[in-house]
């Protein structure tokens, strides 16, 4: 049996396959889920989903072997994006268990689960009785669970493009670069005229051949960047693996930033939601809820995290959220998170004004920002506390604790230094008026953490 600490993380379920993750624990890991959603409630079946590395069939085996020996049932929907799973969760009305590791390497395989409606299974909420059963031992069931397929492509995509309409778009013409990932699956499925997309890797291969599955390494939108200028394409969208995320390039090959996104989404759904909730994680850019605000909402700010970020938008009834990680989750769509919906909104945003993406979205940017700076540290907690003390008594500061510390100038630069959940290390992000004024302060802050 592996390791469990290792992999049960914080939202999901995530290893090495053959070292830290295989089918004897998946097996194990399914019969514990079943028996936990059994003894909430009356429970009939589990809908699962897999992405397309060459480990998750076989693994997708060994959960519904586990399930269906505590005699629930498996609708098994076969290659999906994740948010195609949360479709199914909750079109189905079903927990659902989606096999993947998002932009991990190819070696690395993992599973997200969730309650019936896409509601989120995390540590605190499940994942951690989860693991205290697999590790007693979950006793035998009575078998008798079957395990049956469905085709939901169609359904999903109907339903994605029900929730934007795109029919006052003039055309456009959009690079999409899958990386290989679930992306070549659903957007061929849910985009069409008048968009007309050029593909780049949409050839499914859990090998990643080309590059790694994760746009929010820069390395990795080089070739998104370069297709959109050489191809005099309006727009260019990058998926990570599962597809749960989306990122945006411009007509001039320039990365819009996911603050930049989350508030035009936002824009667009208080048009349709006036007055409502909008939920921004701290790390988003400070032009979020200024623009929320001028909008005639209300802007929710809420730690990093998807269990967090869901959490607070059942609380609040929020319209919409946005994390800096271009993770994007709407009411409409069980609060759960989606890349192409989000891709949606841009395109008809877009398709409805009359000039290029950078003219769109320069009214959302605002600020200047670090990205994330990460740091291997010996001493955590000495660290954050040095930075704390070495700028908590300065005139004007504000300081808070919601996730990590957060500190805020009195020129309306601000930075968060953020532990990792999992690694030594310190993350921290910048924002401040301009390139120069993120430079000093993020050097400041480093001479701190690094010393």
């Amino acid at each position: 049996m592996a390791d469990l600490s290792r992999i049960i993380k914080a939202y999901d379920i995530r290893g090495v396959v053959g070292e830290e993750i295989d089918e004897s624990t998946v097996r194990a890991i399914g019969a514990a889920t079943a028996a936990m959603l059994s003894s909430e409630g009356p429970a009939t079946a589990v809908v699962v989903g897999h992405d397309m590395r060459p480990s998750s069939p076989t693994l997708v085996r060994a959960f519904a072997e586990g399930v269906t020996s505590q005699a629930l049932d498996v609708v098994d929907i076969g290659l999906a994006s994740t948010d195609q799973l949360y479709f199914a969760s909750g079109h189905l009305d079903l927990p659902g268990a989606m096999f993947t590791a998002s932009h991990n390497p190819a070696r690395y395989n993992g599973i997200k689960l969730c309650r019936a409606g896409a509601t989120p299974i995390g540590q605190d909420t499940g994942l951690s009785a989860i693991r205290e059963a697999v590790e007693a031992g979950v006793p035998a069931g009575p078998g008798g669970g079957r395990v049956t397929s469905r085709d939901l492509l169609a359904g999903y995509a109907r339903h994605l493009r029900g929730l934007v309409d795109l029919s006052r778009s003039r055309p456009l013409r959009v690079v999409v670069d899958a990386a290989n990932g679930m992306a070549g699956h659903t957007v061929p499925a849910v985009l069409g005229d008048p968009i007309d997309v050029v593909p780049l890797y949409f050839e499914l291969d859990g090998t990643f051949p080309n590059h790694e599955a994760n746009p929010l390494e820069p390395a990795n939108l080089v070739d998104l960047r370069k297709a959109v200028v050489t191809e005099g394409a309006d727009l260019g969208l990058a998926f990570d693996g599962d597809a749960d995320r989306c990122f945006v390039v411009d007509e001039r090959g320039e990365p819009v930033s996911p603050s930049a996104i989350t508030a035009l989404v936002a824009v667009r759904a208080l048009a349709e939601s006036p007055g409502a909730a909008v939920i921004h994680n701290l790390i988003t850019s400070r032009a979020v809820p200024e623009i929320v605000a001028e909008h005639g909402g209300r802007p929710v700010r809420t730690r990093v995290g998807h269990s967090f970020v869901k959490q607070t938008m059942a609380d609040t009834d929020a319209v919409f959220g946005g994390e800096h990680s271009a993770h994007y989750y709407f009411r409409d769509f069980w609060r759960a998170d989606s890349g192409l919906l989000a891709a949606l909104h841009v395109l008809a945003a877009l398709g409805e004004s009359g000039g290029p993406a950078s003219a769109l979205m320069a009214g959302y940017e605002r600020y200047a920002a670090s990205g994330e700076v990460n740091s291997t540290v010996a001493d955590v907690p000495g660290r954050i506390a040095a930075v704390r003390a070495a700028y908590g008594p300065r005139a004007g500061v504000e300081i808070d604790d919601l996730d990590g510390l957060t500190v805020a100038l009195p020129d309306r630069s601000w930075f968060n230094l953020r532990p990792s959940n999992t690694e030594p290390l310190l993350r921290l992000n910048v924002e401040a008026a301009d390139p120069p004024a993120v430079a000093r302060l993020r050097d400041d802050v480093l001479r701190i953490v690094r010393a």
